[in-house]
């Protein structure tokens, strides 16, 4: 089955693994929550609070189809070897899909923007934890410092 979806996308010339094109998605957004946020601070009257909620939310929904992407890709490209790297991306994506819905919800219950903006940087602390991890995947070693 999953041998038919890259087959398919591979018809259109696409021939890479699914995920890195969808996974900067969720991430800049996250980012873009984060420095509205803070925009917002100084600009209080040009709705960027209203624009960082967005950029949570988008998240959140772009959050599903990266994480099967993610999947789909460790399975077909990798074999689905378990390795500490792979369980903690997939630890660290369940948990970065939680902390998302979390900050959804507390968004529509009338949480003030000092807690969001805290939310919006655990989440991008995740953020950074899931890059820093897929590039341990990808780059093993590439820089030795």
């Amino acid at each position: 089955m999953i041998d038919s979806i890259y087959n398919l996308v591979a018809m259109f010339g696409y021939t890479h693994p699914l995920h890195p094109a969808l996974v900067h998605l969720p991430m800049g957004l996250v980012i873009g929550a984060v420095l509205f946020s803070f925009a917002a601070i100084k600009w209080p009257h040009k709705h960027l609070t209203t624009t960082a909620s967005h950029c949570i939310v988008l998240a959140l929904i772009f959050i599903v189809p990266v994480y099967i992407t993610g999947v789909l890709d460790w399975q077909y490209g990798w074999g689905g070897d378990v390795s500490g790297l792979y369980i903690t991306k997939l630890v660290l994506g369940a948990i970065l899909a939680c902390a998302l819905a979390y900050t959804v919800f507390r968004q529509t219950k009338g949480a003030s923007n000092k807690e969001l903006r805290i939310l919006y940087l655990v989440c991008l602390a995740i953020c950074a934890g899931l890059g820093h991890t897929g590039g341990e995947i990808v780059y093993p070693g590439w820089y030795s410092g």
